[in-house]
């Protein structure tokens, strides 16, 4: 009886000693995600308002890196990654950002063609400095709307419309309606400016 005794002892002593420590086995368990290769900009990047947005892209390079809403986001390997900074410190980001939504799927063909869907487009490359110091109050004003349709000639979208969501194939623009037009603000975009 007492060899019985002992050994329900030591295995209910082994039990209690080892399961703290297999649960703390767990807590430790990491899953290491690569970051995305760095870019070398040899200056800091001229960046474009996605039109029907208030997305910028940086459009002269043939990786996808975009700012909104004081982050820069960038797509690579699957993964979606942001940061403070447009060419350093990228961190996992673990969905798709609710931004990319409303960026249409063919937007840098539409920039090489200067043309949105059908009509010119006369976009203004925006200096990183004045895009970091202004982003807040564009947004908010909704600048690039209302001063000149996102430099989009032609384009009429009722002002009541929601900012469209992209599912592939892009929808049509809208038919109807006239965005309000108001004057540049003093150092933005001037339409028919061609830079």
């Amino acid at each position: 009886m007492k060899k019985l005794f002992f050994k329900v002892a030591f295995t209910v002593f082994i039990i209690f000693t080892l399961s703290p420590a297999m649960a703390g086995a767990d807590v430790q368990v990491r899953i290491n995600i690569p970051v995305p290769p760095p870019i070398v900009f040899p200056a800091p990047p001229h960046v474009i308002v996605i039109p029907e947005t208030d997305v910028y892209a940086v459009s002269d390079i043939e990786t996808d890196i975009f700012f909104y809403g004081g982050w820069w986001w960038r797509p690579w390997d699957g993964r979606w990654y942001r940061s403070r900074h447009y060419d350093r410190g990228w961190v996992y980001y673990k969905k798709v950002p609710r931004f990319y939504k409303r960026v249409a799927p063919g937007w840098r063909g539409y920039y090489h063609d200067r043309r949105w869907r059908g009509h010119e487009w006369h976009y203004r490359p925006i200096p990183h400095h004045e895009m970091e110091r202004n982003w807040r109050g564009w947004q908010k004003d909704r600048y690039w709307e209302k001063s000149n349709n996102w430099g989009v000639r032609g384009m009429k979208r009722p002002t009541h419309q929601k900012t469209p969501k992209y599912n592939k194939p892009a929808p049509k623009p809208p038919q109807s309606g006239q965005a309000g037009r108001r004057p540049a603000a003093p150092g933005g975009p001037r339409q028919g400016d061609r830079r």
